[in-house]
């Protein structure tokens, strides 16, 4: 907000000039290239899986300006638990927090991004294999352009959430766990879920009778419960994770 308030200065003073706006562009013109646009001009072509003749262009605007001008560190937080566990609402609690403090933020939540991206996908291992992989590869584009990234997926496989986090730069990658028990999920059964795949009328559900594998060394862990005992909020949750961002410098600029 800082960054734009600034700019608003400048363009009433009269004071915004073209080398404000595009210092690269003016200076590719003037025959001096840096050493991303060297890179992108130089560097050859190559496979990339299935596709033939890539090659990765960086961008104009480091990453390290973009996350200047927003005061924040790109991220990506991901949500990870059984069905019930409470990813969504937590997830949802914790971006109207970081909104309130003026942080900018994207959430993509597992039932709206089978709406569009994911619509081709299935609940069969190998299509929460892809569904992760380009949630993780959508996820990644974000945190890389500075915006603090929630993701909410079951995401009940080991392998494919260590996949995610071997994509990313060191830091990038928060593992949020909802270590909540299926007792408690299956209680809560907010869209009947589970009482279907008792009936048997859904299959391959997490966690009735396909595997949810724990995260073995998350960044965060949440817990039904304090340590006394009482029902643990989602705005308690929430603020556990802030403390965190806020600990390890995430919400504040480079």
């Amino acid at each position: 907000m800082l960054a734009l308030r600034n700019l608003s200065r400048s363009l009433r003073r009269g004071a915004f000039t073209a080398e404000h706006a595009f210092p690269s562009i003016l200076m590719h013109q003037s025959g001096g290239m840096n050493e991303s646009q060297e890179r992108c001009v130089t560097s050859d072509v190559y496979d990339v899986g299935s596709a033939t003749n890539i090659k990765f262009h960086d961008g104009m605007v480091p990453r390290e300006t973009k996350e200047k001008l927003l005061n924040q560190k790109g991220v990506v937080i991901w949500f990870t638990g059984l069905s019930g566990s409470g990813k969504s609402t937590v997830a949802c609690t914790l971006e109207h927090a970081l909104a309130a403090r003026g942080k900018v933020t994207v959430l993509l939540d597992g039932d709206n991004v089978r709406h569009g991206l994911n619509s081709n996908l299935g609940f069969k291992a190998e299509d929460r294999e892809e569904n992760i992989r380009r949630i993780g590869e959508v996820s990644k584009l974000f945190a890389e352009s500075g915006i603090i990234t929630l993701t909410s997926f079951i995401s009940p496989y080991r392998a494919d959430r260590a996949k995610v986090r071997e994509r990313m730069a060191k830091g990038d990658f928060l593992e949020v766990y909802m270590r909540i028990p299926i007792e408690i999920c299956e209680e809560r059964d907010p869209k009947g879920l589970y009482k279907a795949a008792r009936a048997g009328k859904i299959k391959n559900f997490t966690g009735i009778d396909d595997p949810y594998e724990e995260p073995e060394n998350p960044e965060i862990t949440l817990d039904a419960k304090d340590k006394e005992g009482n029902m643990a909020s989602a705005e308690d949750m929430a603020a556990e994770i802030i403390r965190y961002l806020e600990e390890n410098t995430y919400l504040q600029g480079p």
